[in-house]
């Protein structure tokens, strides 16, 4: 008796759920993001990191692989730059980090770990406050 319930209920949602996508005339808004990313301090490292050329290997096949917008070569060679908004806690260990949009979402994320275990144990705690929002800037670089 249940499984009839549940099949009945189920084509009746499947009823009421448009199939059909909206009409081509509605524009979908652009979101803007709300981070200013200028008027975030940069991350206080000790020490200033910088993504190896694995790391930057890495970042040219996701591009290639997930067909992400790629940057124009200069001279022979390629940077993207992502920024990254971190979130310190009052132990001064990263709490958050929302990477900036490039239209590359594997690219994005990846950006955002590597400020998590670049920042672990070398941050200047004197320059770090409890609950405030700092940027970290990643510089892939590769020769084309």
């Amino acid at each position: 008796m249940i499984p009839l319930a549940l099949i009945g209920l189920t084509a009746q949602l499947v009823q009421a759920i448009p199939l059909a996508p909206p009409p081509a005339s509605q524009s979908v808004p652009v979101a803007r993001s709300p981070i200013d990313w200028q008027a975030l301090p940069p991350l206080p490292y000790r020490r200033t990191p910088r993504p190896t050329a694995q790391m930057a290997t890495f970042v040219q096949s996701e591009l290639r692989r997930s067909g992400c917008p790629r940057p124009i070569p200069v001279g022979g060679r390629t940077q993207l730059q992502v920024d990254v908004a971190v979130l310190i806690g009052e132990d001064h260990v990263v709490r958050a980090t929302i990477p900036r949009a490039i239209d590359c979402p594997t690219v994005e994320q990846y950006a955002a770990g590597l400020v998590v275990s670049y920042a672990r144990g070398n941050l200047v705690p004197r320059f770090v406050s409890a609950g405030n929002w700092y940027r970290a800037v990643l510089l892939f670089d590769w020769a084309e």
